[in-house]
């Protein structure tokens, strides 16, 4: 019986976090969640379990409500580079999860890097 598209997307992420975690041990994880509308990333500490810093399309203050664009994306990318820098964090690894990484999930990754988060 083949496996329902959720069901494949579940194997990929968890495939791709185990990869992850052995190569990048000790390193905060740049957790990306994209949906039909939205984007959002988070910057988690594994090793304490706490989240570092956030940021989403859903965020006022960002003015993309409802909107999925890689131009979101971009500005989505850039504010977590900034938020990050408050924290302290300069480097992370980028866990796409079961997502490809093209469109907005590629977008916001390099606009994480320009903005001086090394990922």
């Amino acid at each position: 019986m083949a496996n329902s598209k959720r069901q494949l997307f579940l194997k990929r992420r968890l495939r791709v976090r185990n990869k992850l975690r052995k190569v990048n041990a000790g390193r905060p994880r740049l957790s990306v969640h994209r949906s039909n509308k939205n984007i959002s990333v988070q910057l988690i500490d594994d090793v304490n379990g706490v989240t570092l810093a956030s940021a989403s399309t859903l965020e006022k203050d960002l003015g993309y409500i409802g909107k999925n664009h890689v131009e979101a994306a971009t500005k989505v990318g850039v504010t977590i580079a900034e938020r990050a820098k408050k924290a302290g964090v300069e480097t992370a690894y980028f866990d796409r999860g079961g997502f490809l990484y093209h469109g907005t999930v590629k977008a916001l990754a390099d606009a994480a890097r320009e903005g001086g988060l090394k990922i």
